[in-house]
């Protein structure tokens, strides 16, 4: 019957699906293949091209299928990556709007020769793209930056992130070939700056050739202004007085800013940027240690819009700044990961100080807030509302059963969940169950027992880990106290992609089936250091996960080669295994894995000299 319905609504149904089903999907028909080629578009998936002679048939299949958004690995200054780029211009460069060559190596004449062919490019990736700055002659002749300033004329985001060897020249001409520019990333790039506040016009004709100066990105920002809209200078050592000239330049309007380990930047001069760039919506502080509890009030008091926010790792932010956030109404996004001195308290009255109105944040990260305790988070969940997708509470070593009970009965459309770390979580608060009185006889029920017919496992009661029916991705690494006991009962979640049971010294082969019947969608799989996992139980539950696509098996001792022909027997679409640190695994039995799989990289490691070597395959 689906062979009937029109190609558009069998798209239409097909983009309700994970890639990875879509993909699945496509191979039933034709009809479904166009139609599963067609929903891939729809949602900008972006195709990773590894460089080499083998892909030079997908990626004319790719332009045959309209492919717009892709990012091209391991180009380097060879001849056959120069075909290969080639071919993209060719094939996908008329329709291409997203290109990344992150961390590649290509050669000027190969780069120029690729852009010219992608008119229609409007974001351009370079991060680590060192080898097209080193000679600063890139673009220097005026006949050729006037032909990639007209293929360049769309794009409206460029990422320049790592580049050591950008200088003022290089950056200039490349820049002014993207007059429509709204998005600039300069993270980590070595920028120099002046001693004392910048004054007067700064001319072209200043610009260094052999280093990138704040002066220098000053006068861009100030031509600029009126349609810039993001900049990220995150890891460039930004001082405060540099911050204070780019939020006064006159038209600016900044709508994202990324200040990530800028760790010279003051309370002071985050107050003044609140002033001057009132518009903000997304704004990464992270990593700015010198920052008190007076910047997050004033982000409170000047960014009223504020959707995104990050502070991580602000070492002397405490629960007096956390009062501010209360006034953050259109908050979707905050990371406190690693703000250990924050207790939580005042957290949880800011979030739920919306005069009533119902919480818009989609996503919480209090990673690493070591002082967290229950009581704060219990008073906490309620007012996160059913709108949190994401929960990471990893690293809060405090928090118990108690916790995860309320998450379980407040909190049901997680999509992610993260405790790992959260080494007081027990079989009973998975479970549902009352928790025993202190110095009483353990649940019989959660008891192992050697022999009997009786099913030892007790069912879920109460608010269970089955109430989270949305989960998506799940991290109990190193949640020690966990056993199969819980695991084989509550880990039954269709949509689960991601889940990580590593470093859970309880967890045995029972338990490895139980979940490959429960999860049988997963993707990415962690069970490193699960030392109870054996060959038998991997010959069973492997069948249940053809579409796992990373495994890490690290450190799991019983493991031998008999887990890796199972493995490869039945997940035909893995790409990433890790079997470091398995003595039962040799090397002749991963290369004899790697000819069944050869998309597969293997990492494993052994012991040379009494030093330890990891080899990735």
């Amino acid at each position: 019957m689906a062979e009937s319905l029109p190609l558009e609504m069998l798209t239409y149904i097909l983009s309700f699906l994970p890639l990875s089903d879509q993909k699945e999907a496509s191979l039933v028909s034709w009809a479904w293949y166009r139609a599963a080629q067609n929903a891939l578009r729809e949602t900008d998936v972006r195709y990773n091209i590894p460089v080499s002679s083998a892909s030079l048939s997908a990626i004319k299949s790719l332009g045959l299928r309209g492919i717009c958004c892709i990012s091209l690995t391991n180009v380097d200054g060879s001849p056959a990556s120069y075909q290969v780029l080639q071919s993209v211009a060719y094939h996908l460069g008329p329709h291409l709007q997203s290109l990344s060559l992150g961390g590649g190596s290509p050669t000027e004449a190969s780069f120029v020769a690729l852009i010219l062919g992608c008119p229609a490019l409007c974001v351009l990736d370079l991060s680590g793209c060192n080898s097209l700055f080193t000679s600063g002659t890139l673009l220097a002749q005026p006949e050729m930056a006037q032909s990639v300033r007209q293929a360049l004329s769309g794009l409206r985001e460029l990422n320049l992130a790592g580049l050591r060897d950008l200088a003022d020249l290089s950056f200039n001409r490349l820049s002014s070939c993207a007059p429509s520019l709204e998005r600039l990333s300069l993270a980590y790039c070595h920028l120099t700056f002046e001693l004392g506040p910048v004054r007067g016009s700064i001319s072209p004709q200043d610009s260094s050739p052999s280093q990138f100066s704040f002066r220098n990105l000053l006068r861009f920002v100030q031509e600029r202004a009126g349609r810039l809209r993001a900049l990220d200078l995150s890891g460039t050592g930004l001082p405060p007085e540099a911050l204070q000239a780019l939020g006064q330049v006159a038209g600016l309007q900044l709508q994202e800013l990324s200040l990530h380990s800028c760790r010279d930047l003051s309370t002071e001069a985050v107050a003044t940027l609140c002033f001057q760039q009132p518009g903000l919506t997304s704004l990464d502080l992270s990593g700015c240690s010198e920052l008190t509890d007076g910047a997050l009030l004033a982000v409170s008091r000047g960014l009223r819009h504020l959707r995104r926010l990050s502070l991580g790792k602000l070492q002397r932010l405490t629960d007096a700044g956390c009062t501010a956030l209360g006034g953050l109404r259109e908050l979707q996004s905050l990371n406190m990961a690693e703000c250990c001195l924050v207790r939580g308290r005042e957290l949880a009255q800011a979030l739920g100080s919306v005069h009533g109105a119902p919480s818009q944040l989609a996503c919480l990260s209090l990673a690493h807030c070591s002082s967290l305790k229950d009581a704060s988070v219990l008073s906490m969940i309620p007012a996160l509302g059913l709108s949190l997708r994401v929960l990471d509470l990893s690293s809060c070593v405090a928090l118990t059963n108690r916790t995860l009970q309320a998450i379980c009965t407040y909190l049901t459309h997680l999509s992610v969940l993260r405790l790992a770390w959260c080494r007081e979580l027990c079989d009973w608060g998975l479970l549902g169950l009352e928790e025993p009185l202190q110095g009483t006889q353990p649940r019989p029920e959660l008891e192992h027992q050697a022999s009997g017919t009786k099913d030892p496992c007790p069912e879920p009661q109460g608010p269970s880990l089955l109430m989270l029916r949305a989960l998506q991705e799940l991290d109990l690494t190193a949640c020690s106290k966990l056993t199969d006991a819980s695991l084989a009962k509550v880990l039954q979640f269709p949509q689960l992609r991601q889940l990580s049971l590593s470093l859970l010294p309880e967890l045995t082969d029972k338990g490895l089936l139980a979940v490959a019947g429960g999860c049988p969608s997963l993707e990415h799989l962690a069970l490193s250091h699960c030392t109870r996992v054996s060959d038998k139980g991997w010959a069973q539950a492997a069948s249940s996960w053809p579409r796992l696509q990373h495994l890490n098996l690290s450190s799991c001792s019983q493991l031998t080669e008999q887990t890796l022909d199972a493995i490869g027997q039945a997940c035909r679409q893995l790409r990433v295994l890790d079997v470091a640190m398995c003595p039962g695994i040799n090397m002749a039995a991963i290369r004899r894995f790697q000819a069944q799989l050869p998309q597969v990289s293997c990492v494993q490691s052994r012991f040379v000299g009494g030093a330890d070597l990891t080899l990735t395959l």
